[in-house]
């Protein structure tokens, strides 16, 4: 304890909303981080799997041939070898009309898409067991199919799973008002049938697992580059039959996942049975080939709308039909509606709409299944929504704008509930498109862009106001119908001796820098130093109930579990430095690491309290002594909305047909910022990532079914030149019922990237009457459109 003019002392500065550097990075930088190809017991065996090479075939025989006269091969594997070794994993719904595809380690009696995992060789390295995979044949019995979304619903469509007696596993409706009298009574209406195709994750770190099988405790272990901990040790103890403190799952440092690491997968199922069946340590590392061909996959929607204006821009109703590739299976635990059912819930957007109706089909197709991927589902319904306020207000002459104005949710209306049943508690609509036009200086920007057409130039801009859903709690689940609580996070921080202070959480960071954030959460809610706080996370072993990091969730639902057991903390803190200081609690503040007295010139530290409560013997009462220790679990129960502007600039060079993306601006309300470097990160990140879908990625499956974009000279993702220097604008409007403040927002730049691209390109080229419905907007494409424009025109 010490003595000193406590008001000579400035307390700490709070940590939250500064700029500070993550701590995670000296680690990962200086090569030192941890990843599961990175961990590599004694004894560990390794895997290779021979994959289907067929899109839909039954499976006559296996022949393994010479494969075992290959130095090191130990054992060959195929799903009969796995017979009553495990339960398949079944994605439940509470959803009608839908059919749960069970998802089992080695694909049994038949193949659905081309990369399903069909016979695993275990060897000493992963040289002999690739080796060994020549030597292996498979007889196959092809079987017909359907490889487009639109041929697979027909009622005669062959049938992917013969057990659910037809394609379409998923249909869902969400209707309000009358949608067909209001687009037939009104003045104006658009339509379209737009797409966004299929795409995956590509993280920089492809997907690894490593299981190991403790003899003695008869427990699993599972290292997985996973950011779903939590979900995979629940799935696996059902398979495995184990309770779950001998089943446990690690996420070490991740490296990367966009949604695609955010599922269960074959191959996690694999190396565990595998682990528990020879006793040894078992390894898959996925190559980029495999990554590409057999991670989940995403977007893949037809999307049939339209919309009807009245003569001053106002929306009167809105309709789609959507129909959802959800490739082979339905995927855990998310199941193939995720993707489809967030389509038609977010349409009506950030919108003022009295009358809608969506409905969906989810189809069975022969390719991986489609899952989570940073977004989920409303990068297309933002891409869909925002193409038809564009074309409704070139149809009535009104500046894209003013639109927008005259029909965003104002801030009288919140809480709003949509057309899809979304609630909407508070964001900042109106703002975000001000602040996005204000930032460009918009009147002068249309001037620049209608000298540069004087020109003979292709200038367009284009603009995507959109809101989403972050930090979900338990009133709804994060996929349609999906019975696991995602609604809740748990926070456990407990001081120990020597004054340092963990904190353990159910989250699984994988990039987002939560280390960081949700420290500087803990320093200012406790009064502790940053640096003394060391933030565990990715292990399902941490917390009695976890799941992971997804769906932008994790600094709102971890930062406010983090509040609630800061300050339960730090109320026992308090309590015992009262006792030790004779001074009344309420008298007592802490910062920095240091208790002080309001009233006195005493103070002590965090470490002094700690080493009085659990050292010395006798300076507390026993019958007042804590410990230093909490566990608090929170739910936002609704969720809190997020909302944002992307503006867009954009021009195409007439004789490649490339688009140049000029100027770019986000103005985002994520709430209150903990750490604005990392917020402007994950906008930078996002909005590259969604350049990537509006221009250049897209997985290609043929005719026959056959992978076609199988590497990434095929697979296209942006590079630096293909990001331009993005404006950011942050709006933090108060967000009421919520702890801390916090708003989610890792997600947004892929959801208004797309459409304000989009938008962009199809301004540039308006002149033309050319309108663009499917993304990514490929050089070839723009040349097409522009073509048949053109051969239009001189035929008119």
């Amino acid at each position: 304890m010490s003595a000193f003019d406590s008001s000579s002392v400035e307390l700490r500065p709070k940590m939250v909303g500064q700029r500070i550097k993550r701590t995670e990075d000296p680690r990962l930088l200086a090569g030192v981080g941890r990843y599961v190809d990175d961990i590599t017991p004694q004894g560990t065996l390794h895997i290779a799997i021979r994959r289907s090479d067929e899109p839909h075939a039954r499976i006559r025989s296996v022949d393994v041939g010479e494969a075992f006269s290959v130095p090191g091969v130990v054992a060959i594997f195929d799903a009969a070898d796995l017979e009553g070794d495990l339960k398949p994993a079944v994605p439940t719904s509470k959803m009608k009309n839908y059919y749960a595809t069970p998802i089992w380690p080695l694909a049994r009696g038949k193949v659905r898409y081309v990369g399903e995992p069909v016979v695993a060789v275990v060897a000493e390295s992963r040289y002999a067991a690739e080796d060994a995979l020549e030597h292996i044949s498979i007889d196959y019995e092809a079987l017909s199919f359907a490889i487009r979304q639109t041929d697979a619903v027909a009622e005669d469509a062959p049938l992917l799973h013969e057990e659910a007696g037809t394609n379409v596993i998923i249909s869902r409706e969400f209707a309000r008002g009358d949608v067909d009298k209001a687009i037939a009574d009104a003045p104006v209406t658009v339509n379209g049938v737009f797409r966004m195709t299929r795409k995956t994750a590509v993280a920089m770190e492809n997907r690894s697992y490593l299981a190991e099988w403790d003899k003695r405790r008869l427990a699993l272990t599972l290292h997985s580059s996973t950011n779903i901990p939590g979900v995979i040790r629940d799935v696996l103890s059902s398979c495995f039959d184990l309770p779950g403190n001998r089943m446990r799952v690690v996420a070490p440092d991740v490296g990367g996942s966009f949604g695609g690491k955010g599922s269960l997968y074959h191959e996690e199922m694999l190396v565990c049975v595998l682990a528990r069946k020879l006793g040894r340590p078992i390894k898959y590392t996925a190559d980029r080939l495999e990554d590409l061909s057999s991670t989940s996959q995403a977007f893949d929607e037809m999307m049939d709308v339209e919309l009807a204006v009245d003569l001053d821009g106002k929306l009167l109703g809105l309709r789609a039909d959507v129909i959802g590739d959800i490739g082979a299976y339905s995927i855990y635990p998310w199941t193939g509606a995720l993707e489809p059912v967030q389509v038609v819930s977010f349409l009506p957007g950030p919108y003022r709409l009295e009358h809608y109706r969506g409905r969906i089909r989810g189809v069975l197709t022969p390719k991986p299944p489609t899952g989570p991927y940073r977004g989920v589902g409303r990068p297309s319904s933002t891409f869909a929504m925002e193409r038809l306020i564009d074309m409704a207000a070139r149809k009535i002459g009104m500046d894209p704008v003013e639109i927008r104005r005259r029909n965003l949710i104002t801030a009288e209306e919140f809480p709003y509930r949509t057309a899809s049943g979304i609630i909407w508690d508070k964001s900042a609509f109106q703002e975000c498109l001000q602040g996005a036009c204000d930032h460009v200086d918009y009147p002068a920007l249309v001037r620049e862009r209608d000298k540069a057409r004087s020109e003979g130039r292709w200038v367009g801009i284009g603009l995507s106001s959109y809101a989403e859903l972050t930090g979900i709690g338990s009133r709804i689940s994060v996929a349609p119908g999906m019975p696991i609580n995602t609604g809740t996070e748990t926070s456990s921080i407990r001081i120990d001796a020597t004054g340092a202070i963990t904190a353990a959480f159910g989250i699984s960071s994988h990039g987002q820098g939560l280390e960081t954030t949700l420290a500087q959460v803990i320093a200012d809610e406790l009064g502790c130093k940053m640096e003394d706080v060391e933030v565990q996370h990715g292990d399902s072993a941490l917390v009695p109930m976890s799941t992971g990091t997804f769906a932008s969730r994790s600094a709102v639902l971890g930062g406010g579990a983090a509040t609630m057991a800061s300050r339960t903390v730090k109320a026992k803190v308090l309590k015992a430095a009262a006792y030790l200081m004779n001074q009344p609690v309420e008298e007592l503040e802490a910062s920095g690491g240091i208790i002080r007295s309001r009233n006195s010139n005493v103070s002590m530290t965090f470490k002094e309290v700690a080493n009085a409560v659990y050292s010395q013997m006798g300076s507390i009462p026993r019958e007042q002594r804590e410990d230093l220790a909490a566990s608090e679990t929170y739910d936002p129960y609704l969720g809190t909305a997020c909302s944002s502007t992307h503006l867009a600039m954009v021009e195409i060079d007439p004789e490649t047909y490339g688009v140049t993306i000029k100027r770019y601006v986000v103005a985002e309300d994520c709430g209150r910022i903990i750490n604005p470097m990392i917020v402007d990160g994950q906008v930078q990140g996002a909005v590259a990532q969604g350049i990537g879908a509006a221009l250049l990625e897209e997985i290609v499956y043929d005719d026959q079914g056959q992978f076609v974009t199988a590497s990434l000279a095929d697979y296209l993702v942006p590079v630096a030149t293909n990001v331009p220097p993005i404006g950011i604008v942050h709006i933090q409007a108060d967000l009421p019922n919520n702890i801390g403040g916090f708003r989610g927002m890792g997600e947004g730049g892929t959801i208004g990237a797309p459409a304000a691209i989009a938008n962009a390109v199809s301004d540039a080229l308006s002149p033309l009457g050319v309108e663009i419905d499917m993304l990514p907007i490929t050089p070839d494409r723009i040349f097409r459109l522009v073509e048949a424009a053109r051969s239009r025109n001189k035929a008119v």
